[in-house]
């Protein structure tokens, strides 16, 4: 599971953390459900970032929860409830079956590869946990997240290559040359809500919508 670096802009009014607040009071929800059958909730954060729990400590830090992040290589966590493991969303066979109360994950699922690859992650995030929430960009929303250029998903691959070799864009730096570019083509792959419920069958589909226009998908299981 090759990610590119998450950005969290922690600035309390920025568009993109209003967004990730509403996003994280839906999941929030889910452990409120999980503390009222237990004493303690267990989360697993598939790609998850040390400062994404940190920018938003105000709406957990009280309650008793641990968060387990798997990424490809382990970071550093000054939070003790925070905990970093080198791993690969695709396939954990470290954790048992509902090892966890809950997982998580927030804009991960795209970069994983092709669909195969996201299958494999569907799949471990229905094994691992009882409940779950799994939020994805979504392919019809006419900007491009990552590189904040409008309807680049929806263009031909070579006139990606000609932009991304051009300038930089958004979070991605420019292309020195065509397998740069077509690195970056591939690094994120949005699906739309028939492939997201393909993936996950037993969830509800939400829409998160911006504009009036649905800028992101949520499938939530509990």
């Amino acid at each position: 599971m090759a990610l590119p670096a998450t950005i969290i802009d922690t600035r309390p009014g920025s568009s993109g953390n209003k967004f990730r607040r509403k996003r994280l009071a839906r999941f929030m929800a889910l452990v409120s459900r999980t503390l009222a059958e237990k004493s303690e909730c267990r989360i697993l954060d598939a790609g998850g970032t040390y400062e994404y729990w940190h920018a938003f400590r105000d709406m957990w830090e009280q309650l008793p929860v641990s968060v387990t992040m798997v990424n490809p290589v382990a970071t550093h966590s000054p939070d003790p409830r925070i905990t970093s493991i080198a791993g690969d969303a695709r396939a954990m066979p470290q954790f048992a079956d509902n090892s966890f109360d809950i997982v998580h994950s927030n804009s991960v699922i795209e970069h994983v590869g092709v669909w195969n690859d996201m299958r494999a992650m569907a799949s471990e995030v229905r094994r691992l946990a009882p409940r779950y929430f799994v939020q994805v960009p979504y392919f019809w929303f006419p900007l491009e997240p990552h590189n904040r250029v409008p309807f680049f998903h929806w263009m031909p691959v070579s006139w990606r290559i000609r932009i991304l070799m051009a300038r930089d864009n958004g979070f991605w730096k420019k292309a020195e040359n065509v397998d740069e570019a077509m690195e970056l083509v591939e690094s994120a792959v949005l699906p739309d809500a028939r492939q997201l419920r393909a993936l996950f069958p037993d969830a509800r589909i939400e829409r998160e919508r911006a504009f009036l226009l649905t800028k992101s998908l949520m499938a939530i299981r509990g």
